[in-house]
């Protein structure tokens, strides 16, 4: 199994329109996940590949039915607004991958999620992806490099980091250690799945047996996972 995504997740993307949303998407596709529909203010009634845009994350929901998840692509000024809109409209995960998100927006968002009993991941990450299965956002590159650098087994990584997220996957299935999910927490101070979520969620999962972690100083995601192993919330093996 997996967590956060995988074949089945019903996705969207925010900014499809745009030269990172348009090559994302189509990076996501080619991996296997299931991209069901794009929302640009403007530009509805367009495809990106075959995929439908709509004016609205709402306008979305109404065609297709509700979404799992979200990615969005767009301006770090837009981002506040283009995730009140997805958590407005119910969608359970949304994907924050822009940088320089202002903290009090970050915060607004934050609210908001916890308000309607959804997640959001990031901002400023790479995304999940869950081998074999489907990603949401860029880890891994072109989906060839994706699909040979990480093969499919019980290990679940995460980082704060995006370039360890990866590197560790790959190092890991270079050495014959199989992945589960691969989740990019982000890099920012306030972050929707810190690390310690990201363990817990690994923890129920049935599909994922072990976790590796890869930290960075400052903050305290890590040593709030240690309390979380202290205290026996967590007992599949963990390596930091």
């Amino acid at each position: 199994m997996a967590i956060l995504v995988d074949e089945t997740t019903r996705v969207l993307v925010q900014g499809i329109t745009g030269r990172e949303g348009r090559a994302r998407a189509a990076l996501m596709r080619e991996y296997g996940t299931r991209l069901i529909a794009g929302c640009t203010p403007g530009r509805g009634g367009e495809t990106v590949d075959g995929v439908p845009v709509y004016d609205t994350v709402a306008e979305a929901v109404e065609a297709h039915g509700g979404f799992d998840a979200s990615v969005v692509y767009v301006p770090a000024p837009l981002v506040k607004d283009a995730a009140l809109e997805a958590i407005a409209a119910g969608v359970g995960l949304t994907v924050l991958v822009g940088d320089r998100v202002p903290v009090w927006d970050v915060m607004a968002i934050a609210r908001a999620a916890r308000a309607a009993g959804v997640d959001f991941l990031g901002p400023n990450t790479l995304g999940v992806l869950s081998v074999g299965k489907g990603v949401l956002g860029m880890i891994g590159g072109r989906a060839e490099s994706a699909r040979a650098w990480f093969k499919p087994g019980t290990m679940g990584v995460a980082s704060r980091s995006g370039g360890m997220t990866s590197s560790t996957g790959y190092y890991l299935s270079r050495a014959g250690v199989g992945l589960s999910t691969l989740v990019h927490v982000g890099g920012d101070s306030i972050i929707g799945l810190p690390m310690p979520e990201v363990v817990s969620r690994f923890q129920a999962d049935p599909g994922t047996e072990a976790i590796a972690l890869f930290g960075e100083i400052g903050g305290s995601q890590e040593e709030r996972v240690a309390d979380l192993l202290a205290a026996g919330a967590v007992t599949k093996p963990v390596v930091a």
